[in-house]
């Protein structure tokens, strides 16, 4: 009688796929840059077929969006307050962005998204949709208001990113914290509160 081992069918576990491929795709877009780093290049560094990544992410797009969801995990929402809320959230989008790969990541396929509805779609509901929803919700504010702070915060630091190829080191975050805090008051007014 064979043994439960020897019936699965070789090859790496099905679970172990999605981190091997994803820590593939960071190093492959760091050390060749966004746009050399094809689904064929990140398949051979990862070890595994073409059809593998193929079967899971139709598109590079949906690859990357997928590998940084995974590199940012939750957005932590740590404080008592609003502006502690949203002074942590700053300093973990810039930390996120300023890993090895990531930065470079998500700028490449954000410009992508530019010339691509499809993608565009995708960045939206897929990566922005639940990092805005949890702030939404911590901080009581409207979508919109929402939008406009990561518009902020992550235009900055992938602009940063897009004119220097290096993330925004810490006194400037200090300073884009001091800048964007005052605008997200804890007392919204009465102009805010109706948007």
């Amino acid at each position: 009688m064979a043994s439960t081992a020897s019936a699965r069918p070789p090859g790496r576990p099905r679970a172990g796929v999605n981190t091997v491929v994803f820590a593939a795709t960071l190093s492959t877009v760091r050390e060749l840059g966004y746009a050399r780093a094809t689904v064929e290049r990140i398949a051979a560094v990862a070890g595994v077929a073409k059809s593998t990544v193929y079967r899971r992410w139709p598109s590079k797009g949906e690859l990357i969006v997928d590998c940084l969801l995974d590199a940012f995990g939750p957005v932590p929402l740590e404080g008592d307050s609003r502006a502690e809320f949203m002074s942590s959230s700053i300093r973990w989008a810039a930390a996120k962005i300023g890993e090895p790969g990531v930065g470079d990541a998500f700028a490449g396929v954000f410009s992508d998204a530019v010339s691509d509805p499809a993608l565009r779609e995708i960045l939206s509901t897929r990566l922005q949709d639940p990092y805005r929803l949890a702030l939404q919700e911590a901080l009581g504010e409207p979508e919109a208001r929402v939008l406009f702070f990561i518009d902020v915060v992550v235009g900055a630091l992938l602009h940063r990113m897009g004119m220097t190829g290096e993330p925004m080191v810490d006194a400037d975050v200090d300073a884009l914290v001091e800048m964007v805090l005052p605008h997200f008051a804890d007392d919204p007014g009465p102009t805010q509160a109706s948007q």
